[in-house]
């Protein structure tokens, strides 16, 4: 491949017009094997280094794709990758794209992890348990995970949410003992926190004079 002219569009990005006819953009952040100072007109590649530079024009071509997406909403490394594999971008540019976009904190787990259990929060009383299972089945790691729900808890008082949700429970009609405590575990509250907030709630009312003990 021959370069017979380059253009530099912002800091460490150039458009590359080849012999072939081929006009595309690259990031030098991605080359490999070639420097970027051999980025310039009438410059000759062979092989691995044509291979180097047309892996950094696909891998900017991904992130301008990732940004896209970006932009819109935050987005996880996990379902990122997913959707840009669904537009047919190979996984290792996929990666490298991503890796960069980590580096730049534009792409951020840990982020968005916070942004969905706040946004979560709105509509659904959950425990940490639960909370905890949907952010790991959505691809968060375990690290960025705890820090997001720690984060999280300490705005919003855990017992307070299993209180909602119990009379919440109550107002749909669950109204056996057996049945709430069933409803309120799969939200992700622990038996001894359920015991602990039943008598503060509304169920608790309807419940004392049938004598229920919530043992």
């Amino acid at each position: 491949m021959v370069i017979y002219a380059t253009e530099q569009v912002s800091f460490g990005c150039y458009k590359i017009s080849s012999d072939s006819g081929l006009a595309f953009f690259i990031r030098t952040d991605y080359l490999k094997i070639v420097s970027p100072d051999r980025i310039v007109a009438d410059a000759v590649f062979q092989d691995e280094e044509e291979s180097d530079i047309v892996d950094a024009g696909l891998a900017f071509a991904c992130e301008t794709k990732a940004m896209e997406y970006l932009g819109r909403a935050e987005q996880n490394r996990f379902s990122l990758t997913q959707k840009l594999l669904n537009k047919n971008y190979q996984k290792k540019h996929v990666a490298m794209a991503l890796d960069y976009l980590q580096g730049k904190n534009y792409l951020c787990d840990y982020r968005f992890a916070l942004c969905w259990l706040n946004s979560r929060v709105i509509n659904h009383a959950e425990g940490r348990i639960r909370l905890e299972s949907e952010l790991a089945a959505r691809g968060i790691g375990k690290d960025d995970s705890k820090k997001a729900l720690d984060d999280f808890f300490s705005n919003n008082d855990e017992q307070q949410l299993c209180l909602r949700a119990i009379n919440k429970a109550f107002r749909l009609g669950v109204c056996a003992d057996e049945k709430l405590f069933a409803s309120l575990i799969k939200k992700g509250f622990c038996y001894q926190m359920i015991k602990k907030m039943l008598p503060l709630s509304d169920y608790s009312l309807q419940n004392q004079k049938k004598g229920s003990s919530f043992e």
